[in-house]
Formats: structure tokens, C-alpha cells, sequence
């Protein structure tokens, strides 16, 4: 990988969007501010360092937040493969996935829990709904968490009666006779005196009462338990908990299905631009299953979900294609799609962009028909299974980038459950973990994550003698290229020093901004 390579970049009259445009999480009709370029090339070291400082890139487009201006503050979210630890909600995705492709099906229960606890599909816009019935699972749930309590309540000493229990002053014995209780009383003192048992005056009172089948069994396991001494449950609890901590999101991934199961997954890594012979032969399932997906999951019209949409969002990237070695078992630097094929058929495609330090997440879609099975979260599961995979290759490459994490809108706050996830500082451009930037962004949508007041943005303060351009197809210093022009023009000057400043002095450096 060549780092004195440059990238090629141009900026429009003007990178900041004053007038703003209408903001896809909280509605608003021109509250959405923002920086764009657009990117003719870029090195993956260049466009890791961009995103670093808090850009994106949708295509060919960079572009990032205006963040104490803008309605939405969108934070730069990473997650740190090495030290992630899976959440119970996610290792349900997975349990589910590998039951799925070993039965060929899974229960209602199963689906219900999956969907109401995987806290949010990866990518996923769209309104998450609670019927009334999943509330009523929930009640059901919880009330059979108080199952001991009724237990406890309803093994009373015989003969006692419970204080909820009415009092009546006629009982029926036996037959139509109704006696009262001070005649039964007499009737049975009766009985036990004379030693014989009289027919229709109820059970012999020598003998104790019967019980349920139901209420012995209950007594008897209450006796066993009982009778296990302290040490053995300890046993249990720690052998159980070491069983369920041990197993890693990739035990998971690679744990081998039996040779007769009813479905196989295969995930495939293509190079989507420029175009493998792999991606090109499976580029019609890829469109229409993009396609399928935003008309049902976005609601999207079909005029909107054409082939040059999706090849100019999807498909084409600036990033600069570096392969690795024949043979390496890294797929090298760049854009790829991930298939997901089951059966032979393509049921899902995370769009990735994979970088020095990290594996970037830009897309995420399914077929609607699998929603059932949880494929946003268990995608972005198994891209971080890939990034720990290619962090064994290169040491460097450590983290799992999920894009935008906006406080504001709730439904973005999944990305938070996979930890340990760091926010980036919209000021210094520190990274800081989760936890603690929440209590911040409860107070304020926009804030400065760092807390060390004395600390500055270092790569911010660069000048104009740092910046290069593409003038004529001719690499310049930008001082070079205004002496060579017969006027000094200060508006320019401003915004190629805001430019630099964005994106940073180590990349104004290495890269070209287009001059006319």
C-alpha cells in the first residue's frame, strides 16, 4: 500500500450548506447541515484519516456533518473488534441463524424474542412496531417470573386457612345434607369415639388429608433441592457461567453444522469497483434484491430504485483498489459487497469499504421475506467476525466503523449495543467511549466529548502553504498556483483554508484539490 500516493478531490462554491436541506431522522424541512466534496479518487490511508475527522462517503460523494450547526448531530461511531463482548440479545440472532440452518425452520416464540430484544436492525429505518400480543407475552413473561412467590404461598401448613380465602358458615359433606360446622365438628368426635366410620359424614379424620399429585411432586423437589448442599450449586452456577462466557462470537460463526442439515449459508466477499468477474455475474440478483428491499422496507417507488441509482450509491467508490498477495487470505484494501447466499439464492449484501485500521459499514439489505431471522443485527455480527478475522492478518486493522450514531433518533441507538463503541469528539477528534458521552447528549444534542479543555485540534491548524491542488493536470502547492494567477482572489483563499482545515493537515498534504 503506497501512502505518498495522492487522492483527487473537488469542492463545490461554497462546502458548507447554508441554506440546509430536509433531515431524514427528525423531519425537519431544511435543518440538515452539511461539508461536501466530491471525491475522484482516494487512498484508503487518505479516506481513513477522513473519516477519522468525521466524514463519510455515500458513492463518490464525501461529505460531513456541520455538527453545531445541523438538527441531527451525527457522531462517528466505532466499535473495538479485539474486546467485543457479545450482548444475550445478540447471541439469540445467532442461536436462531444456526437453528434455522440445521432445522430448516424455528418456532413462533423464538421469532417474537428475537425481533423484541435485538434492540434495532442494522440499517434499518423504518418504525419497529409492538403489537398488543408481544405486550402480552412480556406480562406473561414476567409474570411467570413470580412463579416461586406462588409457589411459596400455596404449601401451607394442613388445616390452615388462607387469609384470602372466604368464610362460609354452611359446607356441603356428603350427598344434599347440609350441616354446619359445629354439627360436622360434633358428628366427627362422634365417629372417633365409637371407632366406626359412618357413611356421608366425609374422610376419616384418623387419616390425614389427601393431597394433589401436583402439590407432592411440588413438595417433593422442593425437598431434594433442599437436601443439595451450597457447594454443589456453586459448582453449577460457576460451570454454567464459564460455559456461556467462553463462547465467543466467533464460535458462533465457525461452529460446524451437521452434514444433514436443511439449509447452507455461504458469505462471499466481492470487489465491487472496479467490478470482479464474481460481482458482475451476480449483479442482477444483487439490484433486484436491493430493490425488493427499499420499496417493502422504505417504502421507496420503484422509480426511485433504478440500476443507475444503485450502481451510483452501491456500487462505484472512490477508494483506490489494493490488492494483497495471490494466495493471502486478506481480500486487500477498497469497496467490496459481502453476499449472503443461502440455498443458491442471495438473501442479503453489507456494502463495506475495508481500511487500513478498520472495516467500514456503508449499506446494509435484505430480502424482507428472511426479516424474520434478524439479518441486520447478525450482519453487522458477522462483519465484525470478518474484521477479527483480518485483524489476525493485520495487527492494524483493530475496529468495526457503523457509520453515524445519532442521540436524537432512537432509532439509531442500536448502535450503541455493540461494545465496547467509542464516539468521536466533534471538536478534537478523540475518541471516547459510549458510556460515558451519553450523559452528555441527554443534555445536549451537540457536544464537545473531550473533557480536557487545554487539549486542541492539532491537524486543524494548517495554512495555505500545506494544501496542494490539480491545476491544468499539474500537482501545485496552492502558494505555486496563486502566484501564477495574475489576481489574488481572497474568497478562494478562504475556502481552501476552510477545505484544509476539514479534512486536516496530513491530508490536505495528499491530496489534490481540483482548481479551475
Amino acid at each position: 500500500m503506497e501512502d505518498d500516493d495522492y487522492s483527487t478531490v473537488e469542492i463545490f462554491d461554497g462546502s458548507s450548506d447554508a441554506e440546509g436541506h430536509k433531515c431524514g431522522y427528525c423531519k425537519s424541512a431544511s435543518g440538515s447541515l452539511s461539508y461536501g466534496m466530491w471525491a475522484h479518487s482516494l487512498t484508503v490511508r487518505n479516506y481513513q484519516d477522513l473519516i477519522d475527522r468525521g466524514w463519510r462517503r455515500s458513492g463518490k460523494y464525501c461529505y460531513k456533518p456541520a455538527m453545531d450547526k445541523t438538527c441531527c448531530p451525527q457522531y462517528t461511531i466505532r466499535c473495538s473488534v479485539s474486546d467485543f463482548k457479545l450482548k444475550k440479545s445478540q447471541k439469540k440472532v445467532l442461536r436462531l441463524m444456526n437453528r434455522f440452518l440445521i432445522y430448516g425452520n424455528v418456532l413462533e416464540s423464538e421469532k417474537d424474542s428475537v425481533e423484541s430484544r435485538a434492540t434495532g436492525e442494522f440499517a434499518l429505518k423504518a418504525n419497529d412496531c409492538i403489537d398488543d400480543e408481544c405486550i402480552e407475552r412480556r406480562a406473561a413473561i414476567a409474570e411467570r417470573g413470580s412463579d416461586d412467590k406462588k409457589l411459596n404461598d400455596s404449601i401451607r401448613p394442613i388445616g390452615e386457612r388462607s387469609k384470602d380465602s372466604p368464610s362460609t358458615s354452611l359446607e356441603c359433606v356428603g350427598g344434599n345434607e347440609r350441616v354446619a360446622p359445629k354439627e360436622r365438628r360434633e358428628k366427627r368426635e362422634k365417629v372417633t369415639t365409637d371407632g366406626n366410620v359412618k357413611k356421608g359424614l366425609g374422610p376419616n379424620p384418623d387419616k390425614p388429608l389427601c393431597k394433589k399429585a401436583k402439590l407432592i411432586r411440588m413438595e417433593r423437589k422442593l425437598e431434594k433441592l433442599a437436601k443439595t448442599t451450597e457447594n454443589d450449586l456453586e459448582q453449577t452456577e460457576t460451570r454454567s457461567k464459564r460455559e456461556t462466557a467462553g463462547k465467543t462470537l466467533r464460535d458462533y460463526v465457525v461452529e460446524p453444522l451437521p452434514p444433514n442439515s436443511a439449509h447452507t449459508l455461504e458469505i462471499r466477499t466481492v470487489r465491487c469497483d472496479p467490478p470482479s468477474k464474481e460481482f458482475l455475474r451476480s449483479y442482477n440478483e444483487t439490484y433486484k434484491l436491493y430493490q425488493k428491499y427499499q420499496i417493502t422496507i422504505h417504502k421507496d417507488p420503484p422509480e426511485r430504485c433504478v440500476s443507475a441509482q444503485f450502481y451510483r450509491f452501491l456500487v462505484t467508490s472512490p477508494l483506490e483498489c489494493v490488492s494483497e498477495s495471490p494466495g493471502s487470505l486478506h481480500p486487500g484494501y477498497g469497496s467490496f459487497h459481502q453476499q449472503y447466499w443461502l440455498d443458491g439464492k442471495l438473501i442479503a449484501v453489507g456494502v463495506i469499504d475495508i481500511l487500513p485500521n478498520c472495516i467500514s459499514s456503508v449499506y446494509f439489505y435484505y430480502d424482507p421475506q428472511y426479516g424474520f431471522l434478524s439479518l441486520g443485527t447478525y450482519g453487522a455480527l458477522r462483519e465484525i467476525a470478518f474484521a477479527q478475522e483480518l485483524s489476525n492478518i493485520s495487527p492494524e486493522l483493530r475496529y468495526y466503523y457503523m457509520g453515524f450514531y445519532i442521540h436524537n433518533c432512537i432509532k439509531m441507538r442500536y448502535k450503541g449495543q455493540f461494545r465496547p463503541s467509542f464516539l468521536l469528539c466533534p471538536e478534537i477528534y478523540t475518541w471516547h467511549p459510549i458510556e460515558r458521552a451519553i450523559p452528555k447528549l441527554e443534555t445536549s444534542s451537540y457536544s464537545r466529548l473531550e473533557e480536557r479543555r487545554n487539549v486542541e485540534d492539532e491537524e486543524s491548524k494548517v495554512n495555505l502553504e500545506d494544501v496542494m491542488v490539480l491545476h491544468r493536470r499539474t500537482a501545485l502547492a496552492y502558494t505555486v498556483y496563486t502566484a501564477l494567477k495574475l489576481f489574488r482572489n481572497t474568497e478562494e483563499n478562504g475556502e481552501v483554508l476552510e477545505y484544509a482545515k476539514l479534512v486536516g493537515k496530513k491530508c490536505a498534504r495528499r491530496t489534490l484539490l481540483y482548481r479551475k
